[in-house]
Order: structure tokens, then sequence, then C-alpha cells
């Protein structure tokens, strides 16, 4: 039976030019990653009642939250400045692996489109936040 476990969820990434499958690792204490509700249609009623409906086509963003401590603080930050040093993007892929349900996710064609450029300073650091946009992203089941 699947179960709601987190704690033993894989997101890695592949950013082109820069990173092969790295890892990312050292989540913030209640949250890791997400992604926003997507559109899936745009439906249009007319004067007479009638209910019209089209597929567009909108992307889907994830949201990461990591410790400020994480090792893969590295990865988003050498992104971010490589982008800005070649005042160019660099495209990623990734997969997304839940053991706990046996789904897995292909990320699909991702732009770093924000990125906290350094922790909050309180008490303690806060969690640095990431976004990426994605043309795509599909299931599968694993089988795990």
């Amino acid at each position: 039976m699947a179960t709601i476990t987190s704690a033993n969820s894989v997101l890695t990434l592949v950013i082109d030019g820069l990173y092969g499958p790295a890892n990312i690792q050292g989540y913030a204490v209640d949250d890791a990653f997400e992604s926003e509700s997507v559109q899936q249609s745009e439906v249009l009623m007319g004067v007479d009642g009638s209910l019209s409906g089209g597929k567009v086509w909108i992307p889907y963003k994830m949201t990461i939250h990591l410790q400020a401590d994480s090792p893969s603080v590295e990865v988003f930050d050498n992104w971010r400045s490589n982008q800005d040093a070649s005042v160019d993007v660099f495209v990623a892929n990734g997969t997304i692996i839940l053991p706990s349900t046996g789904i897995s996710y292909a990320l699909v064609n991702g732009y770093l489109t924000a990125a906290t450029p350094f922790p909050a300073v309180k008490k303690t650091l806060q969690p640095v936040v990431y976004e990426i946009t994605w043309q795509t992203i599909t299931s599968s089941q694993t089988g795990v």
C-alpha cells in the first residue's frame, strides 16, 4: 500500500552546460518542493448559456526550498551566476521520484525564473527559495 512519506523523495536536475545529474538535498524544515496549480483549459460561456472549452498551454512553476547550509545551494547559485555572466539562460531537465507512492515525474525544458540571492539573516539563517518554470511535467508509475 502507498504511503505519504516524503523523506525518501528524490529530485534530480541536469542543467545543460553546467551540471550532469545533481541530486538536490538539504531541504527546508517544512518545505522541500512544490508546484503551482496549472490551468488546464480555457472555457467561455456564450450568451445563450452554451459552454465551450479548449486546451491552452501554460508553463508549470516549481518552487524549491533549501536550508541555508544545503550543499545544493551551490547548484542554484552557479546556475544563476553563469546566466548573469553569459547573459544567457541554461536549460534544465529533471526527475522527481516518490517511492512512497510509486510515481515519478519527468520535468522537461526548465528555466531558472527566480532565485533568492542569499538567505534571510534572522535568529538563524532562513531557507533560500528557487523557482524553475517547466514546459511540461508528466507522471508515470515507477513500479517501486
